[in-house]
Parts: C-alpha cells; structure tokens; sequence
C-alpha cells in the first residue's frame, strides 16, 4: 500500500514521481473508458490472484489443516479485496515502484489479514490467565522469581487501573497475540 508522502514544508512543492510506461498505462486504464477499464481490471485481478496464493501458500503452516482448496478460495476472497483497494487508491499512487509492485502490496496485505483471521476462526479467545502463565513461563528458571514478582506487581496494576473491558482487550492483544480485527469482531465493537 502507498503510505502518504511527507506533506511539503513552507514553499516547497510535493514530490513528483515519473511514472515508468507500464505504469502510466495501468494508471491511464484503470482510470479509462468502461471496456478498457474492465480488461485492465481482469487482468489486475489475475496479478493480485497470483500474489495473493503466493502469500498464502508460503505462510500456509500458521494454519496446517486448511486445505488446499480453501487455500484458493481465501486467495480469490484477499484478490477481490485488494482490487478494491487499488481502484479505491488509485489516484493516490505516486509512481515510487512500479505500479505491479506498489499494487501486489495490496494483495501481499489482504491476504495476510485473511489468514490471520482464518487462523482464529474456530479459537476462543484465551483466558486472562492463560496470558499471563505463558509469560511468566518465558525465559531461563534463574530469572523465574524476579519476573513472577515483577509480573505480579504489573498484574496488580493493570487490574487496578483498567476497566474490565479494557483489560479484556490489553490482555487479548499484549498477552495473547490475538489480532486486533479479530478481537473486535468478537467483541462486536
């Protein structure tokens, strides 16, 4: 995704990328005529496709029993929504990279959000304790009591310093890992 160029100080004028030839046709395409537009997208479509499986694929063992089909299935799901977000993001590409590389980005992120979310799909979210005995677990055992005092006192602290709701959501997220699109859609909030 292209990230928002530095805004200009005082007198100066934004930074202006030339757009290689490839990329000034995908942007001149995808910004045209209703049939051109609808090729350019088809094939955008097939790049962010591909991306989108090679993302998967490669990162395929966070979640080993997802099948192979369902791997497909979630790769079509994460290219349809980057392709929603080039064309919403369109006018913002600055020509930085090619225009193939700045779009895979979207893909490259979509189907990362996609997997993490499959990955807890059917998980409850762990206990409150449970985050907090795998991280007084962590490290060598000399350093066991000191981390437990220490650990207390942090637990102590939070406990009292933090709404139910928002220790739910420091431990869902700090202890445990759980992804944050994740725990709001759990939370409903």
């Amino acid at each position: 995704m292209s990230m928002p160029a530095a805004a200009p100080g005082p007198g100066e004028a934004p930074k202006v990328f030339d757009l290689d030839a490839e990329s000034q046709a995908w942007v001149a395409r995808l910004g045209g005529a209703s049939p051109d537009r609808e090729t350019a997208m088809a094939e955008l479509l097939a790049l962010l496709l591909n991306a989108a499986r090679f993302v998967l694929l490669r990162r395929r063992s966070q979640i080993p029993s997802f099948p192979r089909e369902d791997v497909d299935d979630l790769a079509t799901e994460a290219a349809g929504e980057a392709l929603l977000s080039v064309l919403a993001h369109l006018d913002e590409y600055r020509g930085e990279s090619r225009f193939t590389t700045w779009a895979w980005k979207f893909a490259f992120f979509e189907a990362s959000q996609a997997l993490r979310r499959r990955s807890w799909m059917g998980r409850e979210l762990p206990s409150e304790d449970a985050g907090w005995e795998l991280l007084a677990r962590d490290g060598s055992p000399e350093a066991e009591l000191g981390r437990r005092e220490l650990l207390a006192e942090l637990k102590a602290g939070i406990e009292s310093a933090l709404t139910p709701h928002q220790r739910t959501v420091f431990v869902a997220l700090a202890l445990n890992g759980v992804p944050v699109d994740v725990l709001a859609e759990r939370m409903q909030t």
